[in-house]
């Protein structure tokens, strides 16, 4: 018999807290039920309930570690998310990462932020495991085959060059797949300001005549800004992660969904990775996955494939300009500054600029990039003249400005602590900024507007046969 009357706590892991929402949103049990189910109290289902949102960032990011039964935050939370991300960072390039090397990055972080910190081989334990980062293989051990017909859609052996691995394939059937980093509401010489990020995954195939959707991954499952909005409607792609990068899990949700729709148009297709990625089980049955051999540790060379740096800076230099050009227009006709403006880009006005900077990348530069990395048949050659740079910008400026995920290593891979909260409360203080959804009446009203303007301010030819469209489809859904 128990002397002492206190009920023993039940703490539950992160996969059955997962159990615990999915029995909420499913069934019609309420809290106390589900408390009996999983023998705990109904004020520990209540606290699920309101951490729902960071619960599930932990659960989709692949990096959580899932049996973990409690989330204790570390002292130096700062550091542990620091070196997080000089860890990805260093398995895209191919580092041979060790524990010793973690310990000193860590305290030569600590230094960097200021704090008095020694990390200890404890720390380094708890560190891992609160990260689930693991050391070995970066790849499941395969056997490399000879060279098989494209109808065999394993994996690629990698002792062939490129273009003998693509062969067998036309140019519109070979698709490259690169990530790129956004500091998507940045300025000029204020990029300490703009610190938040989004991670964009782009793919296209060799001819440029098809870009898939991209796919823009951050840290927020549901940003303020959706609030209404129909998000399988939107022109990419958004995902979220606990660490804002695209996980394997993403990865894998985009491949399957790809393969499914090469399978209906009965397409065989290749698709070049980097090495960093993980060939996926099930292997796609009707895409054929190319991986790049790694580098060598230092090596900063650019990557021809799989997706060209003229592809990647392009497409960066069509958004980059277009941020600049919605801030300037804008603050022309009010008294807000430039920063101000910039400050208040929302996660969803990036998607919309990120899906037009996209669709402006010239299929002539996507196809001189591929023959040139060896992708596609023939030699390339000269694609169009680059972009020019916004006016009372030079052209250096723009470049450096364009440039600056590159040469920025700090802010984006080491962002400060509470950058991510004060993003939140920023999010938050807008929220009223979007009041109501608009009505039919609203939408009806707005096009008259546009096109009035249009009438008193001219207009390239080609702009009214657009805008007929735009109003053809906003009748179509007010009816």
């Amino acid at each position: 018999m128990e002397l002492n009357g206190k009920k023993k706590l039940h703490a539950l892991s992160l996969a059955e807290k997962i159990q615990v929402l999915e029995m909420l949103d499913e069934s019609k049990m309420s809290q106390s039920e589900v408390a009996r189910r999983f023998q705990v109290s109904q004020p520990q289902i209540s606290r699920i309930c309101k951490n729902k949102e960071k619960l599930l960032a932990d659960w989709c990011s692949g990096t959580a570690n899932r049996e973990r039964k409690r989330k204790r935050e570390s002292k130096y939370s700062s550091i542990d998310e620091a070196l997080l991300c000089w860890f990805h960072i260093a398995r895209t390039k191919m580092w041979d990462v060790t524990g010793p090397m973690l310990l000193q990055k860590a305290k030569e972080l600590a230094d960097i932020m200021g704090q008095e910190f020694v990390p200890s081989i404890g720390w380094l334990v708890r560190w891992k495991r609160r990260n689930n980062v693991c050391f070995g293989q970066r790849h499941p051990a395969r056997a490399v085959h000879a060279p098989e017909p494209p109808c065999d859609k394993g994996p690629a052996p990698a002792s062939l060059s490129l273009p003998q691995l693509l062969k067998d394939f036309a140019p519109e059937n070979v698709f490259g797949c690169g990530e790129v980093v956004l500091l998507y509401k940045a300025m000029p010489g204020r990029e300490r300001e703009g610190r938040e990020r989004l991670c964009v995954a782009l793919c296209v195939n060799g001819s440029g005549t098809e870009k898939r959707k991209p796919v823009v991954v951050g840290r927020r499952l549901a940003p303020r800004c959706f609030f209404g909005v129909n998000t399988e409607a939107l022109p990419v792609l958004y995902r979220s992660s606990a660490n804002g990068q695209l996980t394997p899990e993403l990865f894998s949700e985009w491949l399957t969904d790809f393969d499914r729709e090469m399978g209906r148009q009965h397409r065989s297709v290749a698709l070049v990775l980097d090495a960093e990625r993980r060939c996926p089980d099930p292997e796609p049955a009707n895409i054929r996955l190319v991986f790049l051999p790694p580098r060598p540790r230092h090596d900063d060379s650019p990557s021809p494939c799989p997706l060209h740096p003229d592809i990647i800076r392009d497409f960066k230099s069509r958004y980059k300009r277009r941020l600049l050009g919605k801030v300037s227009s804008i603050s022309s006709e009010t008294d807000s500054s430039p920063a101000s403006i910039a400050a208040s880009i929302t996660v969803l006005d990036a998607l919309h600029m990120v899906a037009a900077a996209w669709d402006k990348v010239q299929p002539s530069l996507v196809e001189r990039c591929f023959r040139e990395a060896g992708c596609s048949k023939g030699k390339g050659s000269l694609g169009p003249p680059s972009l020019a740079p916004p006016r009372g910008m030079s052209l250096e400026d723009f470049w450096r400005f364009v440039d600056m995920e590159t040469e920025l290593a700090c802010p984006p891979a080491l962002p400060p602590a509470g950058a991510y909260k004060e993003e939140e409360e920023e999010e938050g203080e807008g929220e009223d900024l979007f009041g109501s959804l608009p009505t039919k009446a609203d939408a009806l009203k707005a096009l008259g507007t546009l096109r009035r303007w249009f009438e008193c301010n001219g207009s390239a030819e080609g702009v009214f046969q657009q805008f007929y469209s735009c109003e053809e489809e906003v009748e179509r859904l007010c009816c």
